[in-house]
């Protein structure tokens, strides 16, 4: 059983610089690629769908996925940052596809570190921006708590802290979904043929599925709840 991550090929920016292109890079590109084509047809469809008729159909399902999140963030959150909501909305959806791609046999790029760290790290950038946009001098002024004739003390510990969010937020995404593929792999290469019929399914249905949801919701509440501390006072 090779747990590896493979390398398909690579393309040379330059004499020190080579991207090597993954299979997390395919996947990832797969998934962005049924992302903008859902969008597409969403937008082409909501040209004829009437604001003030019944929703039916796909207007129905986009409307309760738009309005749910919505109260989700709002919850989380508050008013102050619903700007933000679109990019945490289209997170959530890109994980929730990225946690669960791999009941198709394919490797969830979730499962390789490098591509949850810049997500967590993106967090930890809107958290940042949150905080100085809406009230600066109040959020520069917490980094020296609890006192300012301490601060030489405390600041260190609490840039560590700060920094510590998106280590934190991508190692808990990163291990549930690896742990999840390495259990499913070893289940499947130490069990005879006659185990493997109908009894995955239900591990499947739990590692690839349902802690594929839950780590995809933790892991955007979370970076909300952060966001929405930053802004408010």
């Amino acid at each position: 059983m090779d747990f590896s991550i493979g390398v398909y090929g690579e393309v040379r920016i330059t004499d020190n610089v080579t991207v090597y292109i993954t299979e997390t890079l395919l996947v990832m590109w797969l998934i962005i690629a049924l992302l903008i084509t859902f969008a597409v047809i969403v937008k082409i469809k909501s040209r004829k769908w009437d604001p003030m008729g019944k929703p039916s159909g796909l207007q129905n399902f986009v409307e309760f996925l738009v309005s749910a999140f919505e109260g989700l963030f709002k919850n989380s959150a508050g008013e102050k940052v619903i700007y933000l909501a679109p990019w945490f909305f289209t997170l959530f959806t890109f994980l929730i596809i990225a946690n669960t791609i791999g009941v198709t046999g394919l490797r969830p790029p979730t499962a390789d570190w490098s591509m949850t760290f810049p997500l967590a790290l993106t967090s930890l950038v809107l958290i940042q921006y949150a905080g100085l946009r809406h009230r600066p001098k109040n959020y520069l002024r917490g980094f020296l708590q609890p006192h300012w004739a301490v601060a030489f003390l405390f600041l260190p510990i609490n840039l560590m802290g700060e920094f510590a969010k998106p280590i934190a937020l991508s190692f808990r995404l990163f291990g549930n979904i690896l742990g999840g593929m390495i259990l499913m792999s070893l289940l499947y290469g130490l069990t005879p043929l006659v185990f493997r019929l109908g009894f995955p399914a239900f591990l499947h249905a739990y590692f690839d599925i349902a802690v594929g949801i839950l780590q995809a919701f933790i892991f955007t509440v979370i970076s909300i709840t952060f966001v929405g501390l930053a802004a408010e006072d």
